[in-house]
């Protein structure tokens, strides 16, 4: 079923969306705003958040959405089904009137259905053509930015966006939703968490603007936290195999945080992990202190070093 929405919806999703879609990513994600801060006149980024999304899809407006595009009534039927089984919890079915069962196969591209109706087209074909400066959007799964020239528009967008969920059972976390001065022309130490990254107003070493992208520090922290859990739940395991894990975990942090300007941070990381790694081993030791060259000799040939992974800058955006 998954397989089938994705042959009806892919080749209409707008390119503002990348959540759950074949060939797209959340470091394209990355990628899309640094160049697009760089490049475009943004001087002003929403930053909305949609309270529980996945818990108050409304069934009937989905059906309705995947009305427009299926003409098959039994695999409608289906999905309606799928929607309202419901979930087992403490070995008790609680039934569902409205949302979709996260880790459900179709979840995602239902998801992005709902979505693209509800915010993309929406963005793309009422809110666009009504602004005078100009305006960039993108979303991932159920977080998505928005970017303006001017600021008195992205306040009015941010009041017709609440409008807009409203009328489809959705609403703005309000704590979450703000308008921070980003860009070239704004001075300004603000900045904002998207995706695991933090982008912010920086400067080169020759004094020109540069948009700052880092990990973010709640993920870095909570990151920090999950491996050392791991490295003492390791107990007396064969020290290769602990090895093992550990390279897999430094290649996943690369390949998803290894973004031009972020070396510091990942490198950050990978210093915790040896170090966790070394005290870990001394405590289970019973002979004694592990010398610390032996440590770095199986270390070094273990565990890769931190290393970039995607090219972010050296990128054009599509012209709008």
């Amino acid at each position: 079923m998954a397989d089938i929405l994705n042959e009806v919806y892919e080749p209409g999703f707008l390119d503002s969306s990348y959540g759950f879609r074949p060939g797209r990513n959340a470091r394209q994600v990355v990628r899309y705003m640094d160049q697009t801060i760089m490049t475009r006149k943004v001087n002003e980024v929403l930053e909305a958040d949609i309270k529980e999304f996945f818990d108050n899809v409304d069934h009937d407006w989905l059906m309705t959405f995947l009305g427009n595009d299926i003409e098959d009534k039994n695999f409608l039927r289906y999905i309606k089904r799928f929607l309202i089984a419901g979930v087992m919890e403490d070995g008790q079915q609680q039934a569902s009137d409205r949302g979709t069962p996260q880790g459900g196969l179709i979840s995602p591209i239902l998801a992005n259905v709902y979505l693209h109706y509800v915010l993309d087209w929406w963005f793309e074909a009422c809110i666009k053509p009504k602004l005078e400066g100009e305006a960039y959007y993108v979303r991932y799964a159920d977080d998505f930015l928005m970017l303006f020239q001017y600021e008195k528009e992205a306040k009015w967008v941010m009041a017709k966006l609440s409008q807009r969920l409203k009328a489809f059972s959705l609403e703005l976390a309000e704590e979450k939703t703000r308008i921070l001065p980003i860009g070239r022309y704004k001075g300004t130490k603000e900045d904002f968490d998207f995706l695991g990254f933090t982008f912010y107003n920086t400067k080169t070493r020759e004094g020109k603007y540069r948009l700052g992208v880092r990990t973010s520090k709640k993920k870095l922290k909570a990151k920090k936290r999950a491996a050392k859990a791991w490295l003492k739940a390791q107990g007396n395991k064969p020290i290769s195999e602990t090895m093992k894990t550990l390279a897999l975990m430094v290649r996943g942090h690369c390949n998803y945080y290894g973004v031009n300007g972020n070396f510091l941070c990942i490198q950050k990381y990978w210093k915790y992990l040896k170090y966790e790694t070394y005290r870990m081993l001394n405590r289970r030791d019973q002979k004694g202190k592990l010398p610390y060259s032996k440590f770095l000799r199986i270390w070094n040939d273990s565990v890769p070093k931190p290393h970039l992974t995607k090219d972010i800058w050296h990128w054009q955006p599509k012209t709008i």
